[in-house]
């Protein structure tokens, strides 16, 4: 009863508010100088209210002192405990009469920060050169997924489509980077394109013959609250293929560079040659790779997992949650995969054909 109490109580904060009940201003930071404890019973429902003291720290009234409200109510899933030097983020309504605040949630984002920092400083320190680019690739996929992808999605776009353009660009702009403009990056983004393309099939079949929802937990039913007319099947594809994205780029690039140093090192090998090496290499990457992205499905599944201790085996599997993370990852692994393949045929025929072409160039030019 209170888990629908909760979900009734999210989908009427998410609802639009009209200009009579208040006008909604962009949230503040705040301080806790004071928390006092109150118990309260309520229909013999026991609940404590902590009276907080914040001090505003950014905005119009920085430096003023509002007196909060921020009631406790047993589920840890929704209790913020604030103590004295507390950092929060404060919820600010314009009301016509004022403006009032409220506790949305305790301020995290510093933890994110250093540690942003710290991910960066050893990647351009250990990476050099290569760490750097590879740095200017990650904030470019990123603001493409936050400022490109997202925005299109919400206009309506097909999101598979727009996943599939997006991932291309960031392709890209991660192998040319940290690669160079040459025939093994080129090749490079030709295996993993081309992986994402048969992750994006697999993923529709999937979705389809499983008679997936592509509601996977309670993010799926807040976007669907405020925009039920998104297409949420292929939100769930596209999600899937953005996971996927991270770990076929690396297989990619790793088999495109082996192919490419064994030719720079004997340029007398043939297409065939280079295929057969690469997915020699391929087959010991393959093992390692699908290992990790299946551990991280299942990290990131594991309350589930423990769930399973409580309900019916057979219930359990078909879950559709169950089967959406459990399909994610065996698409990203089988993705890994025929990656090999891809990446080795493409990179075999384009460095032979390159160099050679590169290689008779300079013989006409002497």
């Amino acid at each position: 009863m209170k888990k629908l109490f909760f979900i009734i109580l999210s989908i009427f904060l998410l609802l639009p508010v009209s200009a009579e009940e208040g006008k909604i201003l962009p949230s503040q930071t705040g301080l806790v100088q004071n928390v006092q404890y109150v118990d309260m019973a309520e229909n013999e429902v026991s609940q404590t209210k902590q009276i907080v003291e914040v001090k505003i720290l950014t905005g119009e009234f920085k430096g003023e002192t509002v007196v909060l409200d921020n009631m406790l109510t047993g589920n840890p899933y929704y209790d913020m405990y604030l103590k004295k030097n507390s950092k929060v983020i404060l919820h600010a309504e314009d009301n016509g009469d004022g403006v009032e605040y409220s506790i949305e949630d305790i301020k995290r984002s510093g933890t994110l920060l250093w540690l942003s920092l710290v991910f960066g400083a050893l990647l351009v320190y250990i990476g050099a050169k290569k760490g750097l680019y590879s740095l200017v690739s990650i904030v470019i996929t990123v603001l493409l997924i936050s400022h490109v992808l997202s925005p299109v999605i919400l206009m309506g776009v097909n999101p598979v489509l727009a996943t599939i353009l997006v991932c291309l660009i960031s392709t890209a702009a991660t192998m040319y980077l940290v690669g160079g403009f040459n025939a093994k990056s080129t090749s490079a983004v030709a295996g993993a394109f081309l992986s994402l393309l048969f992750a994006s099939v697999l993923s529709y079949t999937v979705m389809f013959t499983a008679h997936l929802t592509g509601f996977t937990g309670e993010n799926s039913m807040f976007l669907f609250t405020a925009h039920p007319e998104l297409d949420f099947v292929g939100i769930t594809i596209s999600a899937m293929v953005i996971a996927t994205l991270g770990a076929v780029m690396d297989v990619a690039m790793s088999i495109a560079s082996t192919i490419n140093e064994i030719y720079e090192l004997d340029n007398t090998k043939t297409v065939k040659e280079l295929f057969t090496s690469g997915m020699n290499v391929g087959r010991d990457i393959i093992g390692t790779m699908a290992n990790t992205l299946i551990l991280v499905y299942l990290g990131g599944s594991l309350p589930l997992l423990l769930l399973a201790g409580n309900i019916d085996l057979q219930k359990f599997v078909n879950l559709n949650q169950v089967v959406t993370e459990t399909a994610s990852a065996l698409i990203g692994s089988i993705a890994i995969v025929i990656c090999v393949p891809f990446t080795a045929f493409a990179t075999s025929q384009m460095i032979k054909r390159f160099c050679k072409k590169k290689k008779d160039d300079e013989f006409i030019t002497l």
